[in-house]
């Protein structure tokens, strides 16, 4: 099956969807081989710990996050990011609101199946 998203988006027009308490996420842009993905945290929002077959790069657009990978943690702030392996175990604490910038490759079809 094909996926994709239109080319030019405005992100200001799509919703946010909740995903967890303190946690909205907004699929920003996708098609059969890369998605990016905008995830929204009020502070002290958890990212469980979880791993996924996908590439994860990671962008911190805002706020401040302990980002623990394959049971490492460090507090990364605003510019900073991270890259998850395929089946790495990872999660986030959000400890000043914020949002990341998440890219996957292959793309979530689960977030889109959903």
């Amino acid at each position: 099956m094909k996926y994709s998203s239109e080319p030019l988006l405005n992100s200001s027009q799509q919703d946010w969807e909740e995903v967890g308490s303190g946690i909205q996420r907004k699929i920003t842009g996708f098609n059969n081989d890369i998605m990016m993905v905008l995830v929204k945290f009020e502070k002290g929002g958890i990212g469980e710990l979880h791993s996924h077959i996908h590439s994860q790069s990671t962008y911190i657009e805002s706020g401040t996050f302990e980002v623990t990978i394959a049971g490492k943690t460090e507090l990364l702030k605003q510019g900073d990011c991270f890259l998850v392996p395929p089946n790495a175990i990872h999660g986030v604490v959000c400890t000043a609101e914020g949002i990341l910038v998440d890219v996957f490759n292959p793309i979530r079809k689960d977030f889109i199946d959903e």
